[in-house]
């Protein structure tokens, strides 16, 4: 296994760790196959995976103590265990400790080695931040409860600056992936926080799995390169210098092999002129898939209304392409949005498409998305 040191700290990760949001089930999120799950990640951990991602959400509060159980005989020596502070649940400065307390009871541990704020947006931020989340963090690393302090990302590049250069954080996690350059926090956030000397962690490098099982189109362009969907996206990621290492929602002892296998083929800077080139062609064919041609310039910006008229297209895009097979990651995502963002917001003013250089057809394409989300 190749690992990374994390940013400005002294931790040296996998490169691939273990994200424990998509556990085998028997059905339900919460009802997580144990056995299982339990296998898995020790299977992970003796491959060399040492970075175990869990939260206090995931499988509806079962996977923090399924890692918990995981981490007993002796495993936990093998592990640096990160999970996550629920922030939209957090409303007095009591919760954070009682949170946290929560946390710990279930992983069997008195410490975690990386804890994040959840999902940190231009809603949550604030209330956060005005709480005294710092100070808090202060003494719990003091403590010996937390180790390094961090947060995980899903909002536009200006609040992810605004957050980076608040704090002295080690770490952060954002959504990255080979066609998500540009959302999010992007390419722009990922060089941001690691010139800032933050360790960057990826979360949906797959998109939700989709990228694994893409279009029969852009098939062919792997196909034709000799490359599997998965490993070169994967690869990808880990050609840039930038980023620290790459979850992974693994559910099952194949996903873990394969994942392991192209990390120990990966480093820096080793994707090959050809490979380079496949990937632009795919996120070529990517684009030319999706069904509303917008391309973000943000002309259409501001709406008079506050609809956040490209990322509302763009998740539209994205569940389109796929075939819904990510349907639950872009819901979610549609959903974080605050309310004044998402689509029916619009009031088809029309000035938006005054001003969009493609002429879409911004107000019924509004009306289509509303309802497709609600």
């Amino acid at each position: 296994m190749k690992y990374r040191v994390l940013g400005n700290t002294e931790k040296r990760v996998s490169v691939l760790g273990f994200g424990a949001m998509r556990l085998p089930t028997s059905g339900k999120a919460a009802e997580v196959d144990e056995s299982a799950a339990v296998e898995l990640l020790r299977f992970a951990l003796d491959q060399g995976v040492n970075y175990i991602d869990t939260a206090y959400v995931y499988h509806d509060g079962v996977s923090e103590r399924v890692v918990g159980q995981a981490l007993q005989d002796g495993y936990r020596a093998k592990a640096l265990v990160a999970t996550k502070a629920p922030v939209w649940s957090i409303n007095e400065v009591g919760d954070f400790d009682r949170i946290l307390d929560e946390q710990l009871a279930r992983l069997q541990a008195d410490h975690v080695d990386f804890y994040l704020l959840h999902c940190l947006e231009k809603r949550t931020w604030p209330k956060i931040r005005d709480l005294g989340v710092f100070r808090w963090a202060e003494r719990a690393r003091a403590d010996g409860r937390i180790g390094e302090f961090g947060f995980s990302f899903h909002d536009r590049f200006e609040v992810f600056r605004e957050i980076v250069d608040a704090y002295d954080w080690t770490f952060c996690q954002i959504q990255y992936n080979l066609i998500s350059e540009d959302v999010q926090a992007g390419t722009q956030g990922l060089r941001y926080a690691a010139a800032k000397g933050l360790g960057v962690i990826i979360m949906e490098p797959l998109f939700g799995g989709s990228l694994a099982n893409p279009p029969p189109s852009v098939r062919e362009i792997w196909r034709d390169g000799g490359c599997t969907p998965a490993d070169i996206a994967l690869r990808w990621l880990w050609d840039k210098p930038e980023v620290s290492l790459v979850l992974s929602g693994m559910n099952s002892l194949t996903q873990v092999r394969e994942n392991v296998a192209s990390a120990n083929a990966a480093e820096i800077g080793a994707l090959s002129s050809t490979e380079h080139a496949l990937v632009r062609r795919a996120q070529e064919e990517f684009r030319r898939l999706a069904p509303i041609s917008c391309t973000k310039c943000g002309y259409c910006l501001p709406c008079p209304h506050g609809v956040d008229i490209p990322r509302n297209f763009g998740l539209f895009n994205d569940v389109t392409i796929f075939s819904g097979n990510n349907m639950v990651l872009c819901r979610n995502l549609y959903w974080l949005m605050p309310e004044s963002e998402r689509a029916q917001a619009c009031q088809a003013c029309g000035q938006c498409e005054q001003r969009c250089p493609q002429a879409i057809a911004i107000g019924e394409g509004m009306k289509q998305i509303a309802r497709f989300f609600a």
